[in-house]
């Protein structure tokens, strides 16, 4: 499985996430804390949002370790930021290595990652992809589960039309594409569970997910944590208290630091963030989404 870390909130270095917090994105990818194989190096990305009239996002992609790629480390020190996605992968269903295969994607507006499995993927690919429409088929460039998601949702997103534009829209286009993977999972690969922790923005508002089918287990790590400001210090990085007007968030797969303020994201949950930056927990009702599929 991934590791990824999302951020927004008022701009940053994208180094106080990818390389100065004590247990950074760097640090997981080559010694992650809350998985049984420690390793994330089969290539990485960073997506970062300019602001101001570019709504598209920048992305730098890359097969090599995180932790072995100076242009990274170059870069992270340099570009700042109010809306970031990095993601360090370990490749799992698919075999192949390529930078095509790497997180986060990107289409238009809307960035995408996903730390996980969709349950039998090999099995059901080819009728996932029957059901994409022309525009979300060529969006993939990839072999990964997790890009074929995307394309779901790319799908979803077009289906609440105008309301993609307000966080129940987006909200709405996630959990429909959760229930068509689920769907999918259950008619063509049944007994396979999926672990399906994803973070989509627009750069505006998000959601993200904590999520599986998997009843012997809580689903793949995921945690969150709010406040002011998020500040690297002489080595020590730390979330400032809660401040309205200057309002951050921060989720990962693990915790960055060992700072306060780390809550775990309860099993099955998504988190909504609008534009105030602020975060509310809604459950993923499993039950209700296979209904809906």
């Amino acid at each position: 499985m991934c590791r990824f870390t999302f951020y927004y909130g008022p701009p940053l270095p994208i180094a106080s996430l990818v390389t100065e917090p004590e247990n950074s994105l760097i640090n997981q990818s080559h010694n992650a804390r809350e998985r049984e194989e420690p390793l994330n190096g089969d290539g990485f990305g960073v997506v970062w949002y300019p602001g101001g009239d570019v709504v598209e996002p920048g992305r730098f992609r890359a097969l090599t370790p995180a932790w072995n790629n100076a242009n990274l480390l170059s870069l992270a020190r340099v570009v700042k930021s109010s809306c970031v996605l990095a993601h360090v992968r370990a490749a799992t269903q698919v075999r192949a290595i390529s930078e095509a295969n790497c997180h986060p994607f990107v289409v238009g507006r809307h960035a995408f990652m996903h730390n996980g499995d969709l349950g039998g993927f090999d099995t059901l690919r080819r009728r996932l992809v029957e059901q994409l429409s022309d525009r979300a088929f060529a969006s993939i460039e990839g072999q990964t589960d997790s890009e074929h998601l995307f394309a779901l949702f790319l799908d979803e997103l077009e289906r609440v039309g105008d309301r993609g534009d307000s966080i129940e829209g987006l909200r709405d286009a996630v959990f429909a594409t959760i229930a068509r993977a689920l769907e999918l999972s259950a008619r063509h690969a049944p007994g396979h569970d999926s672990y399906l922790n994803i973070a989509v923005t627009d750069g505006v508002r998000a959601v993200v997910t904590r999520f599986t089918t998997d009843t012997s287990y809580d689903g793949e790590t995921l945690y969150w944590n709010s406040g002011k400001r998020y500040v690297c210090e002489g080595g020590a990085c730390r979330m400032i208290e809660a401040d309205p007007a200057g309002r951050a968030i921060i989720f990962s797969s693990e915790r960055l630091s060992t700072d306060p303020g780390w809550e775990a994201v309860p099993r099955n949950s998504a988190l909504l963030v609008d534009a105030d930056r602020r975060a509310r927990v809604v459950p993923i009702d499993v039950a209700g989404l296979r209904a809906a599929a």
